[in-house]
């Protein structure tokens, strides 16, 4: 197994980016676990992780804390409500919504990729550093169909709770594979029964 130090920082960038869209957007809740998103791909939210697709999850945490149902279609499906936040937050969709996705497919504008700038230039730093790092394993490695097919287990997120009242979606399996803690009162987040149990199903 590689000892290599790349996934921590690229951890540490996600989360410094994460902050820089907190300084302007304060209600944005905290990302509890940046490195679920480095293996992690949704054909919903978008591939590649970058920056855009940084600034998309935020708007799915802008949603989560106002309680407002941005997505239907087990996540897939982007509807208006996404589209009013991704707006706020620098994204647009000049076109029409997606058959089965919506609005997913939003892009910077030109006013949110100055101001972001400086966090994007960083952060694409830190992606190529970690494909350099990790593309000399991958033929040694085995991934399993899931990845293989750009498929994060599933890759349908579900609201995680926390007993002081903060919530963050998540799939179900980055939060099996270890606990995510909430920054707010130490405690672990968790899928309530019923939730947890549709996921299941699903």
């Amino acid at each position: 197994m590689s000892t290599t130090q790349t996934p921590p920082v690229l951890a540490a960038e996600l989360a410094q980016a994460w902050a820089d869209i907190q300084r302007y957007h304060p209600e944005l809740p905290d990302l509890a676990a940046p490195e679920s998103l480095i293996g992690e791909s949704s054909s919903a939210c978008g591939h590649e992780l970058s920056f855009e697709r940084l600034l998309h999850e935020a708007v799915h945490g802008v949603a989560a804390a106002r309680g407002v149902r941005d997505t239907s279609r087990a996540g897939r499906y982007h509807n208006r409500r996404f589209l009013a936040i991704a707006e706020e937050l620098g994204l647009d969709h000049p076109e029409e919504p997606h058959p089965s996705s919506g609005f997913s497919l939003v892009t910077l504008t030109p006013e949110a990729k100055r101001r972001y700038r400086p966090t994007t230039e960083r952060l694409q730093r830190a992606l190529k550093a970690h494909t350099a790092a990790t593309s000399s394993e991958t033929s040694r490695t085995f991934r399993g169909p899931a990845a293989r097919h750009g498929s994060s287990g599933g890759g349908v997120r579900v609201k995680a709770v926390c007993d002081c009242g903060r919530n963050v979606r998540v799939v179900p399996s980055v939060l099996a594979q270890a606990p995510i803690v909430c920054g707010g009162c130490g405690k672990p987040f968790r899928i309530p029964d019923v939730v947890g149990a549709g996921a299941a199903a699903g």
